[in-house]
C-alpha cells in the first residue's frame, strides 16, 4: 500500500514536470492521471489497491463516530431514568482478528464506546472480555461487535 501511495504522488510530481507549471492544481490533476494508472495496473501489485482502505478507514470512522453517537444516547437514557434497572456484565468476545494492532484497534474503538470496556485480552489474543453497563443478551452483543467493529477493521486491513 506504501509503494502504490508513493508511486502516485511520483507521478503527481511527474506530471508537473512534464507540464512545466508547478501549481498545486497541476500536481492534483497529475495525481488523478495517476490515480488512473496504479488503478489499471492494479494486477501487477501484491496488495489491493490502496484507495480501497482508505476508503474502507474512512467507513470505519464513520461507523465509530455513528456508534459512538448512539452509545452516549443509551447512556443518557439510563442515567436519566429514575430507576436504576441495568444489568451490568462482563463476557467474552472471540475474535478472528489476528494481527496484534488490530485487536489493539478493536479493544480501543469498543473502550472508547461509552457503556463497554475491554477489560482484558486472552493470552493467546482469540478472546476479549467486555464488561458491559447493560446487556440483555450476550449473544447479540457479541453478534454486534463481529457485524460492525470488527469487520470494518478487517476491510482495512485485508
Amino acid at each position: 500500500m506504501a509503494f502504490q501511495i508513493l508511486l502516485n504522488v511520483f507521478l503527481g510530481f511527474l506530471w508537473m514536470f512534464f507540464t512545466v507549471s508547478y501549481e498545486p492544481v497541476t500536481f492534483l490533476k497529475g495525481y488523478l492521471l495517476g490515480l488512473v494508472i496504479i488503478f489499471s495496473f492494479r494486477r501487477f501489485f501484491q496488495s489491493r489497491f490502496y484507495l480501497l482502505r482508505v476508503i474502507a478507514a474512512i467507513n470505519l470512522v464513520l461507523l465509530f463516530i455513528k456508534e459512538l453517537i448512539l452509545s452516549n444516547i443509551s447512556v443518557i437514557k439510563l442515567v436519566l431514568k429514575p430507576k436504576l434497572d441495568i444489568r451490568p456484565g462482563i463476557f467474552a468476545l472471540p475474535t478472528v482478528l489476528e494481527k496484534e494492532w488490530e485487536i489493539t484497534i478493536l479493544a480501543n474503538l469498543i473502550t472508547l464506546t461509552p457503556g463497554t470496556l475491554v477489560v482484558d485480552v486472552s493470552e493467546d489474543n482469540k478472546l476479549l472480555y467486555i464488561h458491559a453497563i447493560d446487556i440483555d443478551d450476550v449473544e447479540d452483543a457479541i453478534i454486534s461487535i463481529k457485524d460492525s467493529f470488527e469487520k470494518a477493521i478487517m476491510e482495512v486491513s485485508r
